[in-house]
């Protein structure tokens, strides 16, 4: 029997290192997205610096361990058994629940997951242990901490709402002081400013957080307690003045130093903090078989665990392994990248491609700011409004963000984002609160972004409703990791080893289905990056070069597409046209990322041609959206036909469509060969051809009237036949007005090098 449990405390320790995996993902965002979304420095500097406090910090967090051991329930009230199931329940909800969040790129907490994990298995256990009680229910007190557990519940919930106000106020006077353009204010302030920060820092991190570090000893504690006040002081003295030498002698951005310092001492509170996310509950396994395992005379079912109600240091070796798994974790995981972009996208200063859209509750809160702000701008005199205005005025910022693309916000958000979240988390953990380390992070991040305008009316409805959708997917985790545990428990209680084998397999499972759904997803997202990175690199030179490229693979795609959602709807092949329809919405995405992006590239332009240059590239781009639109409008209803089981097209309507499909991809054929030559002679002949199918059309759908005349056809698929006619001829009139577009602009350029040769 001791056999049997030494597995399951291996299992445990196996499940923790997946989970360890799965957690740093995505808590990864709590201590890169401030540094990398400031460009403060290159990635690997960034990846370094918070690799070294992960390890760091992950030996500061032995206090924290006693949250698994009784934070929740109390131990001795269960059984060795009893103990080890709700043990294992917790670590195989844990390793589901956050890879499925970490493949959307949803930024949950782990700690707001393990409390409910085991909340939720002890209650499970509880209720089989007092169903033939007669007290029932209200003996579930005796087993559940639910003071504890409702102290730290209610502590989280708290923490958002404070993160959030502390991030926007301290943004706010951070703003009022050094404005965007902080060149000159750095001089004066800057050395201050900073020399406070790291102060905080050493002060919550380095004191504070050292009350539970594996190593260092009573005696070194009390002293640093004594002489706090004198450490403190010469800290600020010490790092303000020599700020002030790197400002005045090596003109050093100090705030790059600053971000740095503050990127390790998150990293380090993160791994003190959320470290008992990970292996707290496989070492509580582990100290219980320990007890177990010296016990005389006793049965895992006779053996109560008084043991972990005692405190215990948990050994610095277990810590300095976790911590190296989480450092090489984030080195080489690509999930962690997924999380981070979701902060920086709703956290960026300029103007994004949204990755949420608008929702009721958003607008609702939009227009009531609207209505208070201009309340308080009606109060405020026009003198200090005016002042106020000046330094939240962001043109400065928008001129240096272009000169180094993929700057989301400045230097001194970074830096107010870092220095805040840290401060918060490092005092929660100095007092063993399990805070979570994303909820503030994120939170403080959020608030920020408000105070630095950052939400103005262009954005403000999409960056509300992706803080929504992320805080409404924390409660989903905390009922999810409730019910899923609840459930594993009673499972593994019920049908013991089979069910855990069962259980083990099926996280494997998600485990191995969420990684593959994740690299679809990432090449998806590649696929767009490389979109948009064609755009950064357009010019006055190389426009019309990119243009043509991007005509060409789209009606390239459009033919193949017409053909095979046509071919489709023939056969009644549902998974065709479905295959068919997924690459025709890859298709919009695409064009409506660089519709989104047209004003970027309009003003990378030179002055002297972004007039025409921009008006040519609009106008194809457009037409490539109509293009797309048609597309959609053809395959939508024709999946929806299909799937619905409707009346097929009867024959001469499928032979009169598969006839069309074929003369269209042969007209496609020809406007690609006239594109890809940049030969525009043959134009009039293409536009012939074009009017020639448009007649076709014409023709078809008289025929199709007459034959609705004689009520011969069923409705549905008459309706879906004219619709798909009248598509059809969109999509000709489209295609033809974007190859003229493409020749005035051969014929612009042209003209233009004729112009600079002459000059």
């Amino acid at each position: 029997m001791e056999t049997f449990y030494l597995v399951i405390v291996l299992l445990l320790f196996g499940l923790a290192i997946s989970d360890l995996i799965v957690g740093v993902s995505n808590d990864a965002v709590n201590f890169l997205n401030s540094a990398i979304g400031s460009r403060a420095a290159p990635f690997r500097i960034i990846m370094l610096i918070a690799a070294l406090g992960v390890l760091v910090g992950a030996t500061f967090s032995s206090g924290m361990m006693e949250v698994a051991r009784k934070g929740i329930f109390h131990p001795g009230q269960f059984y060795f058994n009893e103990i080890m199931i709700i043990f294992l329940a917790v670590m195989i909800t844990d390793v589901i629940l956050l890879d499925l969040f970490n493949t959307f790129g949803l930024p949950t907490s782990t700690t707001v997951s393990i409390v409910f994990e085991l909340l939720g298995a002890a209650v499970g256990m509880t209720i089989i242990k007092i169903s033939n009680s007669p007290e029932g229910i209200n003996e579930l007190g005796t087993y559940i901490n639910s003071g504890s557990a409702l102290l730290i519940i209610s502590g989280i919930l708290l923490s958002v709402f404070i993160a959030f106000t502390v991030g926007a106020i301290v943004q706010f006077l951070s703003r009022i002081i050094f404005s965007f353009d902080y060149s000159k204010t750095i001089k004066w302030f800057g050395s201050i400013w900073s020399g406070m920060a790291i102060t905080a820092i050493t002060y919550f991190i380095l004191l504070k957080g050292a009350s539970g570090s594996s190593f260092i000893t009573e005696k070194t504690l009390i002293l640093i307690q004594q002489n706090m006040t004198l450490i403190l002081f010469g800290s600020f003295v010490f790092w303000t003045l020599f700020m002030q030498i790197l400002i005045w002698v090596f003109r050093i951005n100090i705030f790059k130093l600053v971000i740095m310092v503050g990127t390790f001492a998150l990293a380090m509170a993160f791994a003190g903090n959320d470290l008992v996310n990970f292996i707290g509950v496989p070492l509580a396994g582990y100290e219980s078989f320990k007890a177990y395992s010296v016990s005389t005379g006793f049965s895992p079912d006779s053996f109560l665990m008084d043991s972990l109600q005692e405190q215990v240091k948990t050994p610095t070796f277990f810590l300095l392994i976790a911590g190296i798994i989480m450092v090489i974790t984030l080195w080489v995981s690509r999930k962690a990248r997924s999380v981070v972009k979701t902060t920086l996208n709703l956290s960026n200063q300029d103007i994004v491609n949204e990755r949420f859209e608008s929702s009721l509750l958003a607008r609702s809160i939009v227009r009531q700011s609207i209505y208070a702000s201009n309340w308080f701008k009606s109060v405020i005199p026009k003198r200090m409004l005016i002042a106020i205005n000046k330094r939240f005025d962001p043109t400065f910022f928008k001129k240096a963000s272009k000169k180094g693309s993929g700057i989301s916000f400045d230097m001194i958000r970074a830096s107010v984002n870092l220095v805040v979240a840290s401060i918060l988390i490092a005092f929660a953990t100095s007092f063993k609160l399990p805070l979570s380390t994303t909820y503030v992070t994120f939170m403080v991040a959020m608030g920020t972004s408000l105070a630095d305008g950052a939400w103005d009316r262009e954005s403000a409805v999409y960056r509300i409703t992706g803080v929504i959708t992320v805080i409404g997917g924390w409660f989903f985790t905390a009922l999810s990791a409730f019910t899923v545990a609840f459930t594993v428990a009673l499972i593994i209680n019920w049908l013991g080893l089979y069910g855990l084998i069962g259980l083990v397999l099926l996280a494997a499972f998600f485990a191995f289905k969420t990684h593959a759904l994740h690299i679809f997803r990432s090449k998806e997202e590649e696929k767009l990056e490389k979109v948009k990175s064609s755009d950064l690199l357009l010019n006055s030179e190389n426009i019309y070069t990119t243009c043509n490229q991007i005509i060409i693979s789209t009606l390239v795609a459009s033919s193949a597409l017409y053909k095979q959602v046509v071919n489709g709807l023939i056969a009644e092949k549902r998974k065709k046209i479905k295959k068919g329809l997924k690459e025709i919405k890859k298709l919009n995405k695409e064009v409506k990322s660089l519709k989104n992006n047209i004003h970027n590239i309009i003003k990378r332009l030179e002055e002297e041609e972004s007039v025409e240059s921009g008006h040519y590239y609009v106008q194809i781009i457009d037409y490539l959206r109509e293009i797309a639109h048609c597309m959609t409008f053809i395959a939508e209803p024709s999946f929806k036909h299909v799937d619905n089981n409707h009346t097929p097209l009867v024959k001469a309507q499928a032979r009169d469509l598969s006839d069309f499909a074929n003369k269209l991809q042969d007209y496609f054929e020809i406007i690609i060969t006239i594109l890809s030559s940049n030969n525009f002679s043959d134009i009039d002949k293409s536009t012939g051809h074009m009017y020639s199918l448009v007649d076709n059309l014409t023709k078809m759908r008289k025929k199709q009237i007459k034959q609705i005349k004689k009520e011969s056809l069923n409705t549905r698929s008459s309706l879906l036949y004219l619709d798909i006619l009248a598509e059809t001829r969109n999509l000709l009139l489209y295609t033809n007005n974007l190859v003229k577009a493409a020749r005035d602009f051969v014929e612009y350029k042209k003209l233009g090098i004729i112009r600079k040769a002459s000059k």
